[in-house]
């Protein structure tokens, strides 16, 4: 299978990126976690995009706050699926980020989840690899299929006591 690359831009980025880990780990999705900023480690940013189909990757997940230019630097230097999370930030709870993540010229997309939305950058990553992977389409439908069941054992509940 192949494993999914995320990149922060900073460690403050960790607890969202945390949600997309977790979500990985329970799909049994192999991943590489790492630090690199657009406007401070660019070179190094630029390498592991130009490199990531070499080792191994299937998809990108790009998270930064404010400027949020990383997402978009990666997907420059791949043409790998890249994933853009927009983290809140304190100066303009985030809008900043999404708009410079999700306002991308023609010819560099970068798919673009919601604020702070690690959960769903993982899942999204995961149905891009289950595209050629039965058993990982399987584990995504069940996974579904469990929340849908949640959500109904709830409503259950709810019209027994009302």
């Amino acid at each position: 299978m192949k494993k999914i690359g995320i990149v922060m831009g900073s460690d403050s980025d960790l607890p969202i990126i945390q949600k997309a880990v977790d979500t990985l780990k329970e799909l049994n999705i192999p991943y590489e976690v790492h630090i690199y900023s657009a406007h401070r480690t660019p070179v190094e940013a630029r390498d592991f995009a130009l490199n990531a189909r070499e080792n191994g990757f299937g998809a990108i997940i790009a998270a930064a706050g404010m400027a949020a230019h990383l997402a978009g630097a990666i997907a420059a230097n791949t043409t790998l699926p890249v994933i853009g999370i927009p983290c809140k930030s304190t100066n303009l709870d985030g809008m900043d980020a999404l708009l410079s993540t999700v306002q991308m010229p023609s010819g560099i997309p970068v798919a673009t989840v919601a604020i702070n939305g690690g959960a769903n950058a993982a899942l999204l990553a995961a149905q891009i690899l289950a595209v050629e992977d039965k058993e990982l389409a399987n584990a995504l439908d069940k996974k579904r299929a469990d929340a849908a069941a949640v959500v109904l054992k709830k409503d259950a509940e709810v019209m027994d006591r009302l």
